[in-house]
């Protein structure tokens, strides 16, 4: 998945490192040319010595073809800048803005953007959870954000194919609500068994939901 990090800072640099790690494609657009070069030295990753706020910097990215669009520098305006572009100029489905100012939040979103977070750890998982996949759906954000309601395509190689939900480990943070398979729906018991092709729809907080898919093997 092709995602632009406006803000090559050190959070900028953490998250396109997660999400180079977890297969997917980041670029990186910076205004400082020094820390341009450490992060191209760093990660091999395209990255963009440039203003992020300014269409045709944006451009230069291949924004048009981004998934979405994460605004991490060090201004609330500058990041909110960039999520508007993305939307209304190129068509980005997901925008995502780090805000320094906890109090600029509510703002941001009725500006348009469609998460804007304070805290650190909760972008990279958000982007995780948030970002649209092919095995995972956010169905509905809970808690001020704070969790949600989550469905989980379970792959064709599952690696607990078959396995009872009381033989795996779930996160006390993390309840499984209910499955699919196929036209059928299952309330789940501890006998309950998973299968690869199974949609499974789960409410979990964010650290929560984090350790149940990378624990089964889905992150």
């Amino acid at each position: 998945m092709h995602i632009c990090i406006v803000g090559g800072g050190k959070i900028g640099f953490y998250l396109a490192q997660t999400l180079l790690e977890h297969g997917h494609e980041p670029v990186v657009i910076e205004s400082e040319e020094s820390t341009c070069q450490r992060l191209a030295n760093s990660l091999d990753i395209p990255v963009i010595h440039g203003d992020g706020t300014l269409i045709e910097i944006l451009r230069m990215a291949r924004l048009e073809e981004c998934k979405a669009l994460i605004g991490v520098t060090g201004r609330d305006e500058n990041n909110l800048i960039a999520c508007q572009l993305a939307k209304k100029v190129f068509g980005v489905k997901k925008t995502v803005a780090r805000v320094n100012n906890p109090k600029n939040a509510p703002v941001l979103k009725q500006l348009g953007v469609d998460i804007a977070v304070s805290s650190t750890d909760n972008i990279a998982r958000l982007i995780e959870r948030e970002v649209e996949t092919a095995a995972i759906r956010q169905l509905m954000s809970i808690a001020g954000g704070d969790a949600s309601l989550t469905e989980v395509l379970l792959p064709d190689n599952f690696k607990f194919h078959n396995k009872s939900l009381a033989e795996l480990w779930i996160p006390e943070d993390a309840i499984i609500i209910f499955i699919t398979r196929g036209q059928e729906v299952i309330i789940p018991r501890g006998n309950t068994t998973l299968q690869s092709g199974d949609h499974v729809v789960c409410v979990a907080k964010d650290t929560a939901f984090h350790d149940l898919t990378e624990s089964w093997g889905l992150s």
